[in-house]
């Protein structure tokens, strides 16, 4: 039914009176009103059109244009009323990831700057404190003992050169310092893993978030770990699930699932995200986020990578990743992760200081400073520190959650009032999401979905912590 103003339907009902005593039939009554309220409305818009001030606070609001009810807008209306998922399907996250490409960098700039201070980017350094010699055949790395590269194995650094690494990438404005040793598991390094756990604990003490990327972890090393002080680990699932084994024969898909869930149980924050890059499919891309986006925690930080090729490995004839094919990752896995750090990681060096604006733009908040990552180049910390004071960015603050991306950044929240859309125990109050405007809702009530806190009270965070007006 067409949406008419008080004033038309006066005049309408006043015109079809006239012409309904004359007319004789049903069907002739019928013809009538049809033709009345086809002109009134063509006329009125027309006048509205032509001069805005007419009609001002007695017009017709023109029908929103049409949309898919499954796109990037659709499901970034429900990440800006704080509805986190972990039941999405591929299905779903691909209508995403395949929206044109303005529309889904707009639709995650919106959610991010709900989630996030679109203003902070979290600073991160990477030191490869154990390199090469790894018995893996991960098909982009340098460091496995199977390929012919420049890399050269080495041992475990001493305790002098690693807590000096961290103390420079702090002064340097790091607030968050990993460390990746090139092997496969822990099993049989008790002496290293002990040395590490004393890193882990002296770095903890800088006031810095410390990170490990060990392999493959057992429920007891996560433990120690968490004892330790650690913040987060990192465990990429690297690819899809269907793209697995054509990159890595050597360690399925399954155990470095069993890996993050060790670390989730132990109260660390999980890290993990994938490269893109290495020959896989949009299908592969989407089964990725897919993987991430449906653990029982999202991530509290996801690395998107992409590819640097080096000579000597497998990968090494790939061509390099497009901004726009970052992009797209990064859009979408901000939208089905609202909370969780995205984080510009390896690759970006090939991209210049506009194309990494786009991608700060479409949701990324971190990224890796220093020389190197591992063992491929990164950005100069010059040139990054002169393209963060022309966009405006600041670096973000260490903290200390924790759990994975349940919580925001903003620290803990208390529940809302019922006027804003209360929830318990993390369930959804249904008539406070009923209002969206969405022809085919969420199932809210299903296992996976949950609601976090109202833009309200967000926004009055965002005021307490002297952060620009969304």
């Amino acid at each position: 039914m067409m949406n008419l103003s008080t004033s038309m339907r006066v005049a309408l009902v006043r015109r079809c009176s006239s012409s309904i005593a004359a007319s004789s039939t049903p069907l002739l009554v019928a013809r009538t009103l049809a033709r009345s309220i086809h002109s009134t409305a063509r006329v009125d818009h027309a006048a509205i059109y032509a001069n805005p001030s007419v009609g001002a606070t007695d017009s017709i609001t023109p029908p929103p244009p049409p949309r898919e009810a499954h796109d990037a807008a659709y499901y970034a209306d429900l990440a800006t009323r704080g509805v986190i998922r972990n039941n999405w399907s591929k299905e779903e996250i691909r209508s995403i990831y395949e929206s044109p490409l303005l529309d889904l960098v707009f639709q995650s700039a919106k959610v991010h700057r709900l989630h996030h201070n679109p203003r902070q980017v979290q600073q991160c350094t990477l030191l490869s404190i154990k390199t090469g010699g790894c018995s893996e055949d991960c098909a982009y790395c340098p460091q496995s003992s199977r390929y012919k590269t420049t890399v050269k194995a080495s041992k475990l650094l001493p305790e002098d050169e690693v807590l000096a690494a961290a103390r420079r990438a702090k002064d340097a404005g790091s607030t968050r310092f990993c460390m990746g040793t090139a092997w496969r598991d822990l099993d049989g390094r008790k002496s290293n893993f002990k040395q590490i756990l004393s890193y882990v604990k002296e770095i903890r003490g800088m006031g810095m978030e410390v990170c490990c990327t060990l392999g493959m972890l057992s429920a007891d090393q996560a433990k120690q770990l968490k004892e330790a002080g650690l913040t987060a680990y990192n465990h990429n699932v690297d690819t899809s699930r269907e793209y697995y084994a054509k990159i890595i024969t050597t360690r399925t898909y399954e155990e470095r699932l069993n890996t993050i869930a060790h670390v989730q149980a132990a109260g660390i924050s999980v890290c993990s995200g994938g490269i893109i890059g290495l020959g896989e499919s949009d299908t592969d891309r989407i089964g990725m986020l897919y993987t991430l986006s449906n653990l029982p925690t999202h991530p509290e930080s996801v690395p998107i990578n992409a590819l640097l090729a080096v000579e000597g490995t497998p990968l090494e004839k790939q061509e390099p990743v497009k901004v726009w094919e970052m992009l797209r990752m990064i859009a979408t896995a901000r939208i089905i992760m609202p909370r969780a750090m995205v984080r510009l990681s390896a690759g970006r060096v090939r991209f210049s200081a506009p194309e990494q604006a786009l991608c700060f733009m479409a949701g990324a908040n971190s990224v890796f400073t220093g020389d190197k990552l591992l063992t491929t180049p990164n950005n100069d910390k010059n040139e990054d520190k002169a393209m963060f004071e022309l966009l405006g960015i600041t670096g973000k603050p260490a903290f200390f959650s924790e759990s994975s991306a349940t919580k925001s950044d903003f620290g803990s929240f208390e529940e809302p009032s019922t006027d804003t859309g209360s929830f318990e125990n993390g369930a959804v109050d249904p008539n406070f999401v009923s209002k969206l405007d969405l022809s085919e809702p969420v199932d809210l009530n299903a296992p996976g979905v949950s609601k976090t806190c109202p833009k309200k009270q967000l926004l009055a965070e965002r005021e307490n912590a002297d952060r620009p007006t969304i």
